[in-house]
Order: C-alpha cells, then structure tokens, then sequence
C-alpha cells in the first residue's frame, strides 16, 4: 500500500512539474543547443544557404577589437552592481527605522525597478541633455562652468549609464535588505548594545555579517542581470556614441537583428554564457571566505 501510494505521488509530482519542464525544454535548451550548432556555420538570418565554417566565428571574435572594447565596457557596467547594493543597504538599514512616511518612501525607492526600462532611459536622457538638462543645469548653478557631456561624449557616457543602473537596482537591493533586516534579532542587537557597541560597530560587526547570505544572493543575481541586460542602453545611446556604451549583449544583439549574422552572433552569446559561468563559480568559491550561514 505504501509503494503504491509513492508511484502515485511521484507520478502527481511530475503532472506538476511537467508543463514548467516543457517549457525549459521548448524554451531554452532546444535553442541553446541550437544556437551552439550557428557557432560553427555561417548562417545569415533569410538566407537559405548555410556553410560549416568550423572554427572561423571563434577566430573572428578572438581578432574582433570591438569585441574586446565590448568586453571592457562590460565590466565598466558590473561595476555598478556592488555600488548599487551597498546604497540598497544602507537605505534599507535607515529606513528600517522608525521614520516619517517609511512605508511611502519604501514605495518610492522601490518604483524605478518596476518602471519600463524605456520610459526610464527617456526619463534619463532628459535629465543627462547637456544644454538644457536640468542636472547641468545645477552644476552650472553652483559655479561648474564645463558640466560634463554625459551621454553624448565617449569621456562619460559609460559612467551615466552606470548612474542609471544604480538608480534602477537600487530598490530593488533595498527591498530585499529590508526583508532581510526584518530577521536580524532584536534581543541581539540590544545585548550588543548594553556591552558598549556603537552604532557603527553595530552595523560593520553584527548586522552585516548576519544579511551576507542576501548580499551574496544580490551579488549573483545583479551579475548575471547586468550582463544580460541591454535595454537601457539601446533606447539611450544605441551604443554610441563612437561604441563607447556597447556592452557584449547588445553587441550580440546589434550583429543578430541589425547585420543578421547569426553564426557570429551565436558566438558572442557562447563566449558571454562562459563569462558568465566563470563570474558565477569565482563568485561561489569566494563566498565561503565572507557569507556567514
């Protein structure tokens, strides 16, 4: 009676389980593993005639300096994840307080990251408008005569999109903080406090010890989010100007739909998954030093 009633819920298991498998199946590891097959062809989307070319797109993408200059600018990009998490924390540790309005400020904080990210970069490319914009214009204001050109020169483009991302995760990090915070115990804070620990020493030596498996949670998911993430920056810049805002996914995205050379643009994708596998792993290795379970 017990082995049948197992069968039975296994098989209930993968009634459950089934659509979501078939999904994945459909979904991402047919088209992984065909566009592991475009790497070694010289496919051209409505083009009918397919070669092997072997090794050629991996031997174009190792001598394409545009490649590497995508790559560079990449890791310009993730630099605005730790950034991000770190102002998450720190407003998710004030308004963990007891404040005026925290519940609508919460709410505030949190409403970029659910904000298309178009109307976000339209939003943005208004406040960054050299001339007219009105964040040069209070740098002009308090007596900055050359404000910066933000997204219309190759000197500071990658930075103001650095500044929009932060903006945009920041919330979000700030949210998962605060869900975090919420499990910190009360009893311990206030013993640490009887003991003589200050403020800072609060919140360097227990708290954020105590949230670091959330901070590793963030760190990875930010990674790979960051990585694939294109949008932003195709509504604000295009890449531009000179390509000095291109960023590896939309360089695969820009070789897929604007020059239809899948073959090469399947190899992009293949050495971005690999750069992403490799972050992942290092980041899993390292956290064994700095996350307390």
């Amino acid at each position: 009676m017990n082995n049948h009633w197992m069968r039975r819920q296994r098989r209930l298991g993968y009634v459950f389980i089934g659509p979501s498998m078939i999904g994945v199946l459909l979904f991402f590891l047919i088209p992984a593993a065909y566009s592991l097959g475009l790497v070694f062809t010289d496919y051209k989307f409505m083009n009918p005639k397919v070669g092997f070319v072997g090794l050629d797109n991996v031997t174009r993408m190792l001598h394409d300096k545009l490649f590497y200059l995508s790559l560079k600018n990449t890791v310009l990009f993730l630099v605005a994840v730790p950034v991000s998490i770190a102002l998450g924390f720190v407003v998710a540790v004030i308004l963990n307080q007891r404040i005026y309005l925290k519940k609508l400020l919460r709410a505030l904080y949190f409403m970029p990251y659910i904000t298309s990210g178009v109307a976000v970069a339209f939003v943005w490319m208004l406040l960054f408008q050299p001339k007219q914009g009105p964040i040069n214009g209070f740098l002009r204001g308090i007596g900055i005569d050359h404000p910066p050109g933000w997204l219309s020169t190759t000197t500071s483009s990658m930075f103001a999109i650095d500044i929009i991302w932060i903006w945009f995760l920041m919330g979000y990090n700030m949210i998962i903080y605060l869900a975090a915070l919420q499990e910190v115990s009360p009893e311990l804070l206030e013993a640490a406090k009887i003991d003589g620990a200050r403020p800072g020493q609060l919140l360097r030596k227990i708290i954020w010890p105590l949230v670091s498996p959330t901070t590793f949670l963030l760190l990875v998911t930010g990674m790979i989010m960051t990585i694939k993430t294109f949008g932003i920056i195709q509504a604000t810049t295009q890449g531009g100007p000179g390509n000095s805002t291109t960023i590896l996914s939309l360089y695969v995205y820009q070789n897929a739909f604007r020059y239809y050379d899948m073959g090469y643009a399947a190899t992009i994708s293949w050495a971005l998954f690999i750069i992403i596998l490799i972050i992942t792993v290092i980041q899993w290795i390292g956290q064994k030093r700095w996350v307390h379970y």
